[in-house]
């Protein structure tokens, strides 16, 4: 009888079992304890009064409920954030390339180069870089805001780039020079494509953070999600913060999760493309052959 394949631990026991369980019910019950207070602290200050309304009958300034969503959905969100946003990717997806290249280049210069450009971006404040942008270069609200995102996340997403290719192992890199490659196309070729597939669960991570930091924009006047979002409690009054906030949390949460399932669907697609292809496989000998018969098979002659 054969071992286990991969075992990682040791198969739980009935005192493990009980002691999980026993740690399960507790975690669940202060959790539910939790927000049955925060609930109940809600409900006391009159949250889930009729402040409410405004969602869906305004009822103040000629506005409706279909002015209300709009702004928020189509002018903050679709106008605002996301269009920074879909112009910063594929900005960010260029520029980390170029310095993924030039921090595993061979000439101490580039690597140089690209080492304080990383470390030095990485280390001010997006926000920074947005003022700089208004200020010092006199750049609009959305182009200084897609400049702080792309030049804070070209230095991220490099480095994410960056650890994925030194975790491959480095007969992939050899195997491409054997074959006639120069360095450059087998990173662009090998290394790079398989560094964004093992790295995929951090770049979405910070796909996240780069929607979440178009936020700062309402700072220098960009008009975007947070932007609508006060301008809406100010119109309606001060009793409609928490409504609108909330409202903008759950908008975000929304769009964040659909970018974290749309980059889980596009994993397992990958995945089964790579299992499809027989990426990793051992090769499977054809019949008759001295591996399948074994090396000290001479035949039979006729």
């Amino acid at each position: 009888m054969s071992a286990p394949k991969h075992v990682l631990f040791d198969v739980p026991g009935p005192k493990a079992i009980l002691r999980d369980k026993i740690y399960t019910g507790v975690f669940s019950v202060v959790m539910v304890g939790l927000l049955v207070l925060l609930v109940y602290t809600a409900y006391a200050r009159g949250i889930f009064d009729d402040r409410w309304q405004v969602l869906w009958d305004p009822q103040r300034g000629g506005q409706t409920a279909a002015d209300v969503w709009h702004s928020m959905l189509v002018r903050g969100l679709l106008l605002g954030t996301l269009k920074a946003v879909v112009i910063a990717v594929p900005i960010v997806a260029v520029t980390a390339t170029i310095l993924v290249i030039a921090r595993v280049s061979a000439k101490r210069l580039m690597r140089a180069i690209a080492y304080l450009f990383t470390h030095i971006f990485r280390g001010i404040p997006v926000l920074l870089t947005m003022y700089f942008g208004v200020i010092a270069l006199n750049l609009s609200p959305l182009v200084s805001v897609v400049l702080g995102l792309a030049v804070y996340n070209t230095a991220v997403v490099a480095e994410i780039l960056r650890a994925g290719i030194a975790a491959l192992p480095k007969g992939q890199r050899e195997a491409g020079l054997s074959l006639g490659l120069r360095p450059l196309p087998v990173l662009l070729r090998i290394e790079l494509p398989q560094a964004v597939r093992i790295m995929l669960p951090a770049l979405v991570s910070q796909i996240v953070v780069l929607l979440k930091d178009t936020s700062l924009g309402f700072i220098i006047a960009y008009y975007e999600l947070l932007t609508v979002t006060k301008n809406n409690y100010n119109y309606f009054g001060e009793v409609t913060t928490v409504v609108f906030v909330l409202t903008a949390a759950v908008i975000y949460v929304s769009v964040n999760m659909a970018v974290s399932r749309l980059a889980h669907w596009l994993e397992g697609r990958l995945s089964r493309t790579r299992a499809s292809a027989g990426v990793g496989e051992a090769p499977v000998a054809p019949p008759g052959s001295v591996t399948a018969l074994g090396a000290g098979y001479a035949g039979t002659g006729a």
